[in-house]
């Protein structure tokens, strides 16, 4: 009996894996859900980038684009369906981007010799910056829903449905400055690297555009690092009260 239970355990690890098992164990698997995730990301930030910058604007624009954010799609969605849609498929993004990217991790540290000792560090400054930048990140991704959408560490009392006297509150403190500030330093370093590395990982690199390709990297994390610092400097400066 227990013979032809370990027979039958033995043909059911020996039978192949699914399609979609075989692609996310692969190190290219791991990358393509990397630069695909990644992707979606930055897309979300672009958009979000320009919808924060509507609180130069003033008050009532800001406020209004907030509220129709939660009408978006209405009357064919209820209300806020579609903003919970976006929440749910950038969730999904952000733990499969971190859970690939802390695999390949493991996987290239076990692939290194055990008993060799080297003189310079193995990992690249963009892989350095790639790895810490995303653990700030996610830190900052949990304080900025706890500060600006729950309000559970907001300053001043959270104002639901008054988004943009919370944005001053959180900019006119010195510690919220300084966490969204190092948080978008490390945003623009991070889609440097991470829009290059996606566009060779989905084959859009070559001789002929790789120079174009790192040009819409640079580009596109000096745009949105501004954009998103622009805010909490013009609140610290008085532009935006």
């Amino acid at each position: 009996m227990a013979l032809a239970t370990r027979t039958e355990r033995a043909k059911r690890s020996a039978r192949k894996p699914s399609p979609a098992r075989s692609v996310w164990d692969s190190s290219l698997g791991k990358k393509t859900v990397m630069a695909v995730s990644g992707l979606i990301m930055l897309a979300y930030l672009v958009v979000h980038m320009l919808g924060n910058l509507k609180i130069f604007f003033g008050s009532d624009e800001f406020n209004g684009y907030a509220h129709w954010l939660r009408t978006l799609g209405e009357p064919f969605l209820h209300h806020e369906w579609a903003l919970w849609i976006v929440r749910v498929v950038l969730v999904v993004a952000v733990v499969a981007h971190a859970t690939a990217a802390y695999q390949l991790s493991r996987r290239g540290i076990r692939a290194r010799p055990d008993k060799y000792v080297h003189t310079k560090r193995r990992a690249s400054y963009a892989t350095r910056t790639m790895r810490w930048g995303g653990v700030i990140l996610g830190l900052f991704i949990v304080w900025h829903i706890l500060d600006l959408t729950t309000g559970t560490v907001h300053p001043n009392g959270f104002e639901a449905g008054h988004p943009y006297q919370n944005v001053i509150d959180t900019f006119s403190t010195w510690y919220g400055n300084v966490i969204y500030l190092v948080a978008m330093l490390a945003l623009g370093l991070h889609i440097r690297h991470g829009f290059w590395s996606a566009a060779q990982t989905l084959g859009a690199g070559s001789r002929t555009r790789d120079r174009a390709l790192k040009a819409t990297a640079n580009v596109l994390a000096l745009v949105l690092t501004v954009g998103f610092v622009s805010v909490p400097v013009a609140v610290m400066t008085g532009v935006v009260s």
